[in-house]
């Protein structure tokens, strides 16, 4: 048991020190994936026990002029992030093929991995949501789906800057920033009340740009297996994993959601 212990220490020490970036040792939450796992779990904990615990007995909060100010800061963070990104992929700067990771300090190389990290930090500043869904007591808005996909992503966005900080795994937070400025737009309308909640029609089309997104994401991924292609094979399998689970868990949601004839705007 003894030498088995060390193998799996030898094996993690060799990923996570031998195969990290070098560039994004001092940055911060990149020493180590350890506290990202804790505020996972500490997320989960707070918002499927403790929250819904603390307000038991709570009248729930409005926040209408909080969820104004939150929504808007997150649609100008992701619509940022998107053009940061899409400089790269609409300028042809980057192949939508293949496009190995640019490792240097040359200054294109270190602004693809800023923005890698800031679409990391944008998943704890996502939090937010559930926490607000508490506060309100909107129970029913946290599900299962809206749980995993919260507590997941801030873990699985962690590998991209500390290991592939650019190239190909810069394809995802692209669209994923793009969705999110749409996304953080509507909800930004829907917190303004019902005078204007009356015209926002197309909240399903929101899910439908998510499976899409999932779908470009997943084949995207796949390239790097069968490409002749500089990018590790082991980054292009987690995406494509991550790609397919959350297609089929998003669409499972808009299945359960849109079959019925009515459907909350918030």
């Amino acid at each position: 048991m003894g030498d088995i212990g060390l193998g799996i220490l030898d094996v993690y020490n060799y990923i996570m020190v031998n195969l990290r970036d070098p560039r994004v040792d001092s940055w911060p939450l990149m020493s180590s994936i350890w506290p990202t796992v804790a505020v996972s779990v500490m997320y989960v904990y707070t918002v499927k026990v403790l929250g819904p615990q603390l307000m038991k007995d709570r009248e729930p909060y409005s926040l209408r002029g909080v969820m104004i100010i939150y929504n808007f800061i997150q649609t100008i963070f992701s619509a940022w992030m998107f053009k940061e990104c899409a400089r790269y992929y609409l300028t042809g700067r980057y192949s939508w093929l293949c496009e190995p990771v640019d490792y240097s300090n040359s200054p294109e190389a270190r602004r693809a991995l800023s923005v890698g990290w800031w679409y990391f930090f944008s998943k704890y500043v996502d939090l937010l949501d559930t926490m607000f869904f508490i506060a309100r007591k909107k129970f029913n808005q946290v599900s299962a789906l809206h749980v995993i996909h919260h507590s997941t992503l801030p873990i699985i966005s962690w590998w991209g800057p500390r290991f592939m900080g650019g190239g190909q795994a810069l394809f995802g937070p692209f669209l994923n920033s793009g969705v999110h400025t749409v996304m953080y737009a509507y909800y930004l309308l829907a917190a303004m009340g019902p005078e204007v909640q009356k015209y926002l029609w197309w909240k399903k089309y929101i899910t439908s740009l998510q499976l899409t997104q999932f779908v470009m994401v997943f084949v995207h991924s796949l390239q790097p297996l069968f490409l002749d292609c500089d990018f590790p094979r082991a980054g292009s399998a987690l995406f494509t994993f991550t790609g397919l689970q959350y297609f089929i868990l998003f669409s499972a949601f808009y299945k359960n959601t849109y079959n019925k004839k009515t459907v909350s705007v918030e």
